[in-house]
């Protein structure tokens, strides 16, 4: 009877041993997705006060409060180099063209002068 308990015993924990292995070396058949790396200045960025946030898309931008959504300016936006952006739209509160250069400093930043040589920077919202 000793005998049987011991097999019985060395069965079950064999088949928990398997089981757990199974377990282990089974996941996913892909690897996990990576984030996809923000490409030139293409998405939102907001000012370093937060109240303005402008989404760049396909050559055009929008700028809207973030307080109440109201869109505050628009235009569209060129690449002039591999990290320098060249902004022309329309203020829609004060109906006047706006004018921007900005240099992308990193993926996160960029730093902007206006045409009246205002210096001010975005950061990527992600």
């Amino acid at each position: 009877m000793n005998i049987a308990r011991r097999v019985v015993s060395m069965s079950m924990t064999a088949a928990v041993v398997v089981g757990l292995a199974a377990c282990a070396t089974s996941g996913p058949d892909e690897p996990p997705m990576a984030a996809a790396t923000p490409k030139g200045v293409e998405g939102s960025w907001i000012d370093a006060k937060g109240t303005g946030l402008s989404t760049f898309a396909g050559g055009a931008f929008t700028t809207v409060a973030t307080d109440t959504g109201q869109k505050l300016a628009d235009g569209s936006y060129t690449m002039t180099g591999a990290t320098s952006v060249q902004i022309n739209g329309t203020s829609l509160i004060r109906q006047t063209p706006v004018s921007f250069n900005c240099l992308m400093i990193s993926t996160s930043q960029l730093n902007c002068t206006s045409s009246a040589g205002q210096n001010f920077v975005l950061t990527r919202r992600t």
